[in-house]
């Protein structure tokens, strides 16, 4: 109990995937964590952030200080400033330590097609798509993405997470979990076959008891019946997952709940629903602690009631007791399930909020999924044929929200456009027909590219996905207005290791002093250059172009490749980024950041303080999502 009143600790990871992570750890610890040694705020000494045991490769952090301090006292500016602009930049994501377990569960491939089935706000999709992109020599994987959540706003907090990390191979979308659209795909013979995703994750809507550290309203706002709205809900999302996924695939369920109701029941009569098509598999992750999933529990009413089995609810309390919040059975039946492989984590255990997980592998097709396998299954006991039935499903409602701007790729009536760019940057073998723009009119401002899975899924869908966002900016066109130049298109930052690979031309070595002197000053003069790359940019036309600085060897400062997007111009030169990516290189560098590119954390402040629960939600998410979901089955009562 005392565990439970103390606020969470602040908890961040850094992206794994990107080549400068372990430049990032290494430069981190030496300029932020040092200083944050034995430091004393009021009349407390703050212990030095610690690495969470069970993350690989030491890349997430747990430190003593809550996120107020790390915002308001005035010793943490730097570091406050650090994090504001590797977040940014796609570099760190603050989440909770518990929210980062079912991702690493998933054991995501980057061949993998993955379903992230209630996405928003995103901070475990942003790891699933950090999974994805797990091999840094290929940044276009073949696997995919798709984040879906059901509310049209919290759509919009989804593009902004993933459009951090700049991956060509996710796309984002707006339906109802519970009643996810059969998204087809065309094979190489061009037939339209079903998409079965490797992996499905299922974060579903729930109560959030387990969030009372971050939420502190659940110690006065929590009942009974909230589990009892969600049940249902949870449920019908989990056995659509179930049937979306491919055979020998894995699904992780999870809640932040520690309610039964909400957890192994779910679980459980998916199992039996499913005819013996699914099972709990053994997950842990080395270093994590927790507790088995229970095989017995009671369900109690509005009324404070409790009741053992189904059997013992009064008639006119059946319909919202329904059997499937009860254990399905005795014990040996129980035992079947394998409900201890369940992850109960509890907030003593390693200082965290309460969490539930559970990994499900589907070993074949589920029994009504006519395509898949056979309706008809033999009973073990008499012999006689049983028909298992699919869950009942809700008519599909086209959700109203905003009209989204079309997805157009580039065509022969672009012929123009994609030879001026492939002829300037020297592109060899790049995918052009995979670049689209988001208007109708010829004068396209922004490209953008995606990977062939994606525009595959995005063309043979357009007419009933209702897809909010997909690709990676790659060019934009150039603001400059001279005459002369070869190409209308400039590079940008966001696509530069998605494109660099298939460059032929433009691509400039760097050395590290001029790399600091791009950063530090807005647009240097050629004169301002080392004599080498002056050399270098002699034979470069006016224009787009990227630098690219690589370590002589693994043992230098900066041990990782950088590539910068920059300008060409007539007597000097620049850099295409906005202010927390020039801001992160500086932190790659190790380089103190000049104060006109510190971001405004007054303002921050203020806005934080203004709106502080409205932030907890919107970063946590776990409340919001959890009040979206009762809201909408309470909806759902009235209507059926």
């Amino acid at each position: 109990l005392e565990a439970m009143k103390r606020p969470l600790p602040a908890v961040f990871r850094i992206t794994g995937y990107k080549k400068h992570a372990k430049q990032l750890l290494k430069n981190m610890k030496r300029n932020h964590f040092e200083d944050l040694t034995e430091m004393v705020i009021g009349e407390e000494t703050i212990k030095p952030p610690v690495p969470l045991p069970w993350y690989p490769d030491e890349l997430a952090w747990q430190t003593d200080l809550n996120r107020g301090q790390i915002r308001k006292v005035p010793q943490l500016q730097n570091f406050h400033s650090f994090l504001i602009a590797e977040s940014e930049s796609g570099h760190i994501t603050r989440q909770e330590a518990v929210s980062m377990i079912p991702p690493l569960l998933l054991d995501v491939r980057s061949h993998h097609k993955v379903l992230d089935m209630c996405a928003a706000p995103g901070s475990k999709t942003a790891q699933i798509v950090e999974l994805l992109h797990r091999d840094e020599n290929n940044a276009i994987p073949d696997g995919i993405c798709v984040a879906n959540d059901k509310d049209n706003k919290r759509c919009y907090m989804l593009v902004h997470q993933i459009g951090r990390l700049h991956s060509p191979s996710t796309i984002i979308v707006n339906h109802d979990a519970s009643n996810f659209p059969e998204i087809l795909v065309k094979n190489d013979v061009g037939e339209e076959i079903p998409l079965r995703y490797d992996r499905v994750l299922c974060d579903v809507p729930c109560s959030g008891d387990g969030t009372m550290r971050k939420n502190t309203d659940v110690w006065v706002k929590w009942n009974q019946a909230n589990a009892i709205y969600l049940h249902r809900t949870q449920y019908r999302i989990l056995l659509r997952g179930l049937e979306l996924l491919g055979s020998g695939g894995q699904l992780v369920y999870s809640t932040c709940s520690l309610n039964p109701i909400e957890d192994e029941a779910v679980v459980a009569a998916a199992i039996q629903h499913c005819g013996g098509a699914v099972e709990v598999i053994d997950a842990d992750l080395p270093g994590l602690k927790w507790s088995p999933g229970v095989s017995k529990w009671r369900v109690m009413d509005r009324d404070m009631n409790w009741y053992e089995t189904h059997d013992e609810v009064p008639e006119n309390k059946k319909k919202n007791l329904s059997y499937s919040m009860f254990p399905p059975g005795g014990q040996d039946v129980m035992e079947k399930m394998h409900l201890e492989r369940c992850m109960r984590l509890l907030p003593h255990q390693q200082d965290t909020g309460g969490f539930f997980v559970a990994v499900l592998r589907k070993t074949k097709p589920l029994p009504w999924q006519k395509d898949e396998a056979k309706m008809e299954t033999k009973s073990e006991t008499n012999g006689s044929e049983t028909k298992i039935q699919a869950p009942p499903r809700k008519k599909r409602k086209w959700e109203p929200g905003f009209k989204e701007d079309p997805f157009v790729f580039l065509s022969s009536k672009d012929e123009a456009t994609s030879s001026q760019i492939t002829s300037f940057f020297g592109l060899k073998d790049f995918p052009m027909d995979q670049v689209l723009t988001r208007t109708t009119s010829e004068k396209k401002k922004q490209l953008y590219f995606v990977s062939k899975l994606v525009k595959n899924i995005v063309e043979t869908n357009i007419d009933h996905v209702k897809v909010i966002n997909t690709g990676v900016r790659v060019f934009s066109r150039s603001a400059n207005t001279q005459n002369d130049l070869e190409c209308e298109f400039r590079l940008v930052q966001d696509g530069s290791e998605c494109i660099e690979p298939f460059m032929a031309t433009r691509v400039v070595p760097i050395q590290i002093e001029d790399v600091k002197r791009f950063l530090l000053e807005e647009q240097p003069k050629y004169e301002d250059l080392s004599e080498q790359l002056r050399e270098k940019l002699k034979d470069v036309a006016p224009g787009s172009m990227i630098y690219k600085y690589q370590p002589e060897n693994d043992d230098a400062d900066v041990a990782c490749e950088l590539l910068l997007c920059g300008w060409r111009g007539t007597f000097s030169s620049r850099l295409y980024m906005n202010n927390h990516e020039r801001m992160h290189f500086l932190n790659m560098l190790g380089v103190p950041v000049p104060k006109h590119l510190l971001p405004n954390t007054n303002a921050r402040r203020a806005r934080a303080e203004e709106g502080e629960k409205k932030e907890e939600k919107e970063n946590g998410g776990e409340e919001e999502k959890k009040e979206n979901g009762m809201e909408g089955e309470k909806k759902e009562e009235k209507e059926n």
